[in-house]
């Protein structure tokens, strides 16, 4: 089947085709210029025009054509919520205090080995549903609640398992140092992670480890990345959240795909960021939800980092689905352009995921991953809160159609 994308008001390109990413200063390059494309047969881009002869056209009119939005950092799939920790932590607890009361990753840990696996499946799903619903259609996610090696790896399981109950690409992480468990020590944990391993390494592409003064030090990091390069996975951390760990250097040595949060970055620290082919991810809304300090983005971008921005979806610290509202969030908190904040969620993040050369821009050849907003790219943001989704694509079919879109698009 052949689709038509007809009279876009915009259509995000990037400047050259087979970019893997653009670093932060040079997403200016990207354009927002009205026209349309075509997707054949294959489910990909055909060429950027629109054709007359299609199976399906889409009337684009007045809207805003844009890769479809890559997720690259969710908690996904996980049981239950957290809602009585928002209030003491918006009431001045601090997230230190609460985790070690046992609440936070250890609540979330509490509450998978309590629910069936259908029931976190379930609710995955759902969460899944309402993330097409704001255009993303691509996600990775997390196991890191386990906190048992049986625990774990039943948690990879389950990641593997929602990939076939959703429309969206998903790509899964081995956190498998995010706390440390009852009855162990941070290095004792890591004696088990390396035993598990060889199972867990079967489900992901990726690991992950949480770098904090409650958590893992940079000496379990420097070990994480040597069992990320023993098992030719990526390696991915959770740093510089709480407290200035000074976990880049290090990071950096192991060649590390991302490195996530960064609120307490060390100002010495941003320039060797920005100076290699590791990620810098943001996540706005773990700032906004959980009070921390707030990351040095325009600092990041002007020195040339990979920027990208993620949810953080998780039911404790970032309850938050919605990129379009993580965008809005990152414009006003760290001063970003419409540009920006669109480079960090599509082409950026693909990278992030190793899916740059099939998702993340509009360009030839690439999967026909596509969302169709209503308004202006600019509405995203300045309309914060709205939901600005007509339509999302995956492989050039619709995946979601919002009831009062459905006139947009015509078979023949």
């Amino acid at each position: 089947m052949i689709t038509s994308f007809d009279n876009a008001a915009q259509v995000l390109l990037p400047p050259q085709p087979g970019l893997r990413y653009l670093r932060g200063h040079r997403a200016g390059e990207l354009t927002l210029d009205p026209g349309g494309l075509t997707v054949g047969e294959d489910g990909r881009i055909a060429k950027l025009h629109s054709t007359t002869d299609a199976d399906t056209s889409i009337d684009a009119t007045g809207c805003a054509l844009l890769p479809g939005l890559v997720d690259c950092h969710t908690h996904l799939p996980f049981a239950g919520w957290r809602a009585q920790e928002y209030e003491q932590k918006v009431t001045g607890v601090p997230y230190e205090e609460i985790s070690r009361a046992g609440g936070g990753i250890a609540s979330s840990a509490q509450a998978l080995r309590e629910t069936p696996d259908d029931e976190v499946l379930t609710q995955a799903t759902q969460l899944a549903a309402e993330m097409l619903a704001q255009g993303t259609t691509t996600f990775e996610g997390k196991s890191g609640y386990g906190l048992s090696r049986d625990g774990e790896l039943r948690s990879l399981k389950l990641a593997q398992a929602l990939d076939a109950h959703v429309a969206q690409t998903t790509t899964r992480t081995a956190l498998l140092a995010h706390a440390v468990p009852s009855g162990y020590t941070a290095d004792t944990w890591m004696d088990e992670v390396e035993a598990m391993l060889p199972d867990a390494a079967e489900y992901v592409d990726t690991l992950d480890i949480f770098v904090e003064s409650i958590a893992f030090g940079l000496e379990h990091l420097d070990r994480m990345g040597t069992l990320a390069a023993r098992y030719k996975l990526r390696l991915r951390a959770h740093v510089e959240q709480f407290s200035t760990m000074r976990s880049v250097a290090v990071a950096l040595e192991h060649n590390a795909r991302s490195l996530d949060h960064l609120s307490a970055i060390h100002p010495d620290d941003i320039a060797p960021l920005a100076q290699s082919e590791t990620a810098a991810v943001l996540l706005p809304g773990a700032e906004f939800m959980g009070a921390e300090a707030t990351a040095p983005a325009r600092a990041l971008i002007e020195a040339g980092a990979i920027f990208v921005l993620a949810t953080d979806a998780n039911p404790g610290t970032s309850p938050i689905f919605s990129l379009p509202t993580i965008l809005g969030l990152a414009v006003r908190r760290y001063g970003l352009s419409t540009r920006e904040a669109l480079l960090a969620v599509t082409l950026n993040a693909a990278y992030v995921l190793d899916l740059d050369h099939e998702q993340g821009s509009i360009e030839p050849g690439k999967r026909a991953d596509l969302v169709l907003l209503d308004s202006p790219a600019e509405h995203v943001a300045y309309r914060l809160g709205r939901t600005p989704v007509a339509a999302a694509f995956v492989a050039g079919e619709p995946v979601y159609v919002r009831p009062d879109a459905e006139w947009r698009i015509t078979r023949r």
